[in-house]
């Protein structure tokens, strides 16, 4: 399967969620009344700290950690630390590598937390086959982040994840056990599954493109509850399972050009509305052995209907101005991005 995954679809998902401007460095007088600091992270030395752990090391609650240009071969890890901000200079200047560890980059580490964390605008590249781990944390916001790899989070809440783009992992792009999050206009690509939502996690997708991963796109399972809304999820070798016990709702989303489109366990008790499905072999299939074709299962307001992406083989997932999947039910237009524009 292959691994890469086009720029023009990460340029279709760009969202602006505004900028934070770096207004210098305090003075050692601030710093030693206890106000907050902006720090600077350079290799080449023109910064308080050449390293991004060092700087982590000696925040104070309410400090920012500006991260110039640079490729940064260190694990990092945030623990016991509160309102702190890590704002790199972009996705493409700034790639965190990892060294000796599996698992680059951590947020919280047993038994400590860590609160009120915010990270933006770097890379962050698996090693051992693990990018990202959150643990024991709450109020976690990731955004303008890329993951080449797996984030997994177990025990956290209040987790934001915005604009990012994860993908390339051997095993699950995105999975979390026991938490609490929201996933909102990601790119999450190329990996086994796309997200696990599992053990008693409670999870919101809205507006992510899930794409060209192997088995699910979304799987839902244990005791786990997810809210699916408005998500673009295609090319993947199954749609979205719900097994077990897990529950849900599935709304607004295009669900086409899988080979399954919802694959569900009669133990498990998703709800379904004004869903787009357009799948290679079954749209509903019910989980079992051998799992069966069930087109009862479908809603009925979900269509059955071919989504008409703009173009679909170059990973072009807005919808052409004529699609039929524009004003349906309280939905001005399903799936994740917005339809193509016409020009006079």
């Amino acid at each position: 399967m292959t691994r890469e995954f086009t720029r023009s679809a990460v340029v279709l998902l760009a969202m602006t969620l505004g900028s934070f401007s770096v207004s210098g460095q305090e003075s050692e007088s601030a710093k030693d009344s206890g106000q907050s600091r902006t720090v600077t992270v350079a290799l080449d030395g023109s910064g308080q700290y050449k390293s991004i752990q060092d700087a982590i090391d000696e925040a104070k609650p309410g400090d920012t950690i500006h991260i110039q240009p640079g490729e940064y071969p260190e694990d990092v890890t945030i623990h016991s630390k509160d309102r702190l901000r890590l704002i790199g200079a972009g996705v493409e200047k700034v790639t965190v590598l990892g060294r000796e560890r599996v698992g680059v980059f951590h947020i919280g580490k047993w038994p400590y937390g860590a609160t009120h964390i915010e990270i933006s605008g770097l890379t962050i590249r698996e090693h051992g086959g693990h990018a990202m781990g959150i643990f024991n944390g709450k109020s976690i916001v990731l955004h303008d982040v890329r993951i080449n790899g797996m984030l997994f989070g177990q025990q956290v809440q209040d987790v934001h994840i915005e604009n990012c783009t994860i993908g390339g992992s051997e095993t699950t792009g995105v999975q979390f056990a026991d938490s609490q999050a929201v996933l909102i206009g990601n790119l999450i690509h190329d990996n086994d599954h796309g997200v696990t939502v599992a053990g008693k996690s409670s999870i919101r997708l809205e507006r992510n493109v899930i794409t060209r991963n192997l088995f699910e796109g979304v799987l839902v399972t244990d005791h786990a509850t997810a809210a699916l809304v408005s998500n673009t999820i295609t090319k993947n070798g199954g749609g979205v399972a719900f097994l077990n016990m897990a529950s849900g709702e599935a709304s607004g989303n295009v669900i086409g050009l899988n080979q399954v489109g919802f694959l569900i366990a009669p133990s498990s008790h998703p709800m379904l509305s004004y869903n787009a499905v357009h799948n290679s072999e079954h749209n509903y299939v019910r989980a079992g052995s051998p799992p069966t074709a069930a087109p009862e299962l479908q809603s009925q307001t979900d269509l059955v209907t071919e989504p008409q992406f703009v173009d679909s083989s170059r990973d072009d997932f807005r919808l052409k101005p004529n699609s039929s999947l524009m004003h349906v039910g309280k939905f001005a237009y399903l799936g994740a991005l917005p339809p193509l524009e016409t020009t006079r």
